[in-house]
């Protein structure tokens, strides 16, 4: 049992009870448990496999390869059409739904997935960087800004660029190039707060 994912169902206001349930389930098997993302995670043979995690209305475990399992209860889903191709997510909005044979099952065939090499790896962007003309701008006028921006990974590039074309107004585009300057300047990704 991992102290982590202890603290973090004891911690959480609402469904304590089917987190717990469902973890005991989880353990009865050969699963490394773990905190990923911020929530509860189970690995097998050094792949990341499930994660359960408590959500308003309801508790969510998911299958990181989850197109491979054989969903004879018809129970899985994919929580975002047209963005994730193999994770699928199961929901319980009860803890009456909590079916122990079933859930084991549904593990069991994503264990052996693994066993068998059965993967679908994300896919990574390969479209050209686009700098957004007021960005540019600042480049032109600002060498050092241009040179601190080009030592970021490409990742980080795109979110400071997706920040600024991503907003409507040409105010807003002025407001976010005017928070990110500083940022750049000082080597702070603009997300990085939230990878800790």
């Amino acid at each position: 049992m991992n102290d982590q994912v202890t603290a973090y169902i004891s911690n959480t206001e609402k469904w304590t009870q089917e987190l717990t349930l469902l973890r005991s389930f989880l353990l009865e098997l050969e699963l490394e448990e773990t905190i990923k993302w911020g929530i509860p995670a189970y690995v097998y043979k050094g792949k990341n496999i499930m994660g359960m995690s408590a959500f308003k209305n309801y508790l969510g475990l998911w299958f990181h390869q989850g197109v491979f399992i054989n969903d004879e209860c018809n129970v899985l889903m994919n929580a975002q059409e047209g963005k994730t191709k193999a994770m699928r997510q199961w929901r319980f909005y009860s803890i009456e739904e909590l079916d122990k044979v079933k859930i084991k099952n549904y593990a069991l065939q994503a264990m052996k997935n693994v066993e068998l090499g059965k993967e679908i790896k994300p896919t990574r962007n390969k479209k050209p960087l686009e700098i957004p003309q007021l960005l540019q701008d600042q480049f032109d006028a600002n060498e050092e800004l241009k040179s601190k921006f080009e030592s970021f990974s490409l990742s980080k590039q795109r979110e400071f660029t997706e920040y600024i074309t991503s907003a409507k107004r040409e105010a807003t585009k002025i407001s976010r190039l005017e928070k990110i300057t500083p940022m750049i300047l000082n080597n702070i990704g603009l997300n990085d707060k939230y990878r800790k």
